[in-house]
């Protein structure tokens, strides 16, 4: 064999500086797409009457709610399109085309027209952008959940998975961050004339850079793998309906496991400032700032819980989040709801927030280890787009919904409820902490007696 068709082995220092670039360039572009996300509902409070005219602001907030959760119904097409296109094409590819779709939306919420400039044109307008929205956040969950588990070493997915929420978690805290400053220094006035547009101007051209940094980051091993027709199957199957029909199973799985975190997670992050507001009577600046200093120690948690499911397993921090969360929502919500004081309000959240990491910090790795790579990506995404379409953008509208109608404790056992049936999906499913990712981690199982050991390998089949 010559020199020039021997394949070209990394040393163990190039093999951590590629997974550390990775996971800081998956992590950097995903925190942009999330704070796009999430700056909507952010300054909800200040742009909601100036699409939807009328007197009563909790029904304004439902208006604004309602466009926020029809973003989510195009969530499971981009989770299919970009699913499909990531398992296809490759996760860099999916990754790129979901932060441009990203910039796109943004722009065009910053220059929607208000209901005074062009009646309910301008409310068609940010429904639109949501719907890209929506697209774009389908395929870039499923996407950057592949990307950072397949790219981490394997004693280390639970880490990397971790930081799919440190930075969706820093992307709020940059939305917020950024309606913080600004309420210091604009008026009440000006923020709901012209200042919430600044947030939307700012993410379009963060998406601009993000683009250029995701062109420049590499495949992950298991995908090349199965793109280099080592033991590859039919290329036509692949990220494929038909395909992603052999694990329905574990399609249902992904569903199960993910309402309870998803309800959870937007209750205590989404909406927590609409309730603090609304509900608790704190001042907008107070909330605010209630939000941004638990989500700052929220970010901080979850790369330790993922170290610990690395040493655990995953199923141990999922039963602790969904028993803390079917037993702990509605004294804390309560609570919240009476809160009189920042530091109060601080600890209560701080506590949900903690009981939700178990939940945070793993279920991304949890999700692309139930699947085979040629449809990982599409197993992740649609059937968690799905869950979320149904149960986590529509938690806010559940909740301003039961407060109108004169019943607001009936959202906390709803969430309770939700919890409760993901508790009984973690109890029934297996730890999918030793699953094999690709052919060479089987291989690697295989040489060293795994399989007499019974940690699965399913993933690659």
């Amino acid at each position: 064999m010559s020199s020039s068709t021997v394949p070209v082995v990394p040393t163990p220092a190039e093999e951590r500086r590629k997974r550390r670039l990775a996971l800081i360039g998956g992590s950097l572009g995903n925190l942009v797409e999330w704070y796009d996300w999430f700056v909507y509902a952010s300054f909800a409070i200040y742009f909601a009457d100036s699409f939807f005219p009328g007197d009563n602001p909790t029904t304004q907030l439902m208006n604004t709610a309602g466009i926020f959760a029809v973003g989510f119904l195009m969530r499971p097409v981009g989770g299919w399109i970009l699913g499909r296109a990531a398992d296809r094409h490759g996760r860099k590819s999916a990754l790129t085309l979901t932060v441009t779709m990203m910039s796109v939306a943004a722009l065009l919420i910053a220059v929607a027209p208000t209901y005074g400039q062009a009646g309910y044109f301008g409310a068609l307008v940010l429904l639109l952008a949501r719907l890209l929205q929506g697209m774009s956040i389908g395929g870039e969950y499923a996407a950057s959940a592949t990307y950072l588990t397949e790219a981490s070493a394997r004693n280390r997915r639970g880490l990397g998975s971790s930081f799919q929420y440190v930075s969706m978690t820093c992307g709020q805290l940059l939305g917020l961050g950024i309606l913080i400053t600004m309420q210091h220094t604009l008026t009440t006035g000006q923020l709901e004339s012209w200042g919430w547009r600044v947030p939307f101007v700012l993410g379009a051209l963060f998406a601009v850079v993000v683009f250029w940094l995701r062109r420049r980051l590499q495949e992950t091993d298991a995908f090349q793998e199965e793109a280099s027709g080592k033991d590859a199957h039919d290329d036509s199957t692949r990220g494929t309906l038909k395909a992603l029909w052999q694990y329905r199973r574990q399609a249902g799985l992904v569903m199960a496991l993910t309402l309870g975190g998803t309800v959870a997670y937007y209750t205590y992050t989404t909406y927590l400032t609409k309730y603090l507001v609304g509900s608790a009577g704190m001042e907008k600046t107070t909330a605010t700032l209630v939000s941004f200093t638990a989500l700052t120690l929220f970010a901080v948690l979850q790369p330790f819980a993922g170290m610990l499911s690395d040493r655990i397993g995953r199923r141990p921090l999922l039963i602790t989040f969904a028993v803390g969360c079917t037993i702990g929502t509605y004294p804390i919500m309560t609570a919240l709801g009476s809160a009189s004081s920042y530091w109060s309000a601080l600890g209560l959240s701080l506590l949900a927030l903690v009981i939700i990491t178990g939940y945070t910090s793993i279920n991304a790795a949890v999700k692309a280890e139930l699947f085979p790579t040629r449809v990982r990506a599409l197993g992740v995404a649609l059937p968690y787009a799905i869950a979320n379409a149904l149960f986590g953008g529509t938690a806010e509208y559940v909740a301003l919904w039961f407060k109108s109608s004169g019943h607001e404790t009936m959202f906390f056992w709803y969430v309770s409820g939700c919890a409760l049936i993901s508790l009984v999906t973690y109890v029934l499913m297996p730890d999918t902490r030793d699953a094999a990712l690709s052919r060479a981690e089987a291989d690697a199982d295989a040489a060293a007696g795994a399989g007499a050991a019974g940690k699965p390998v399913e993933a690659v089949r």
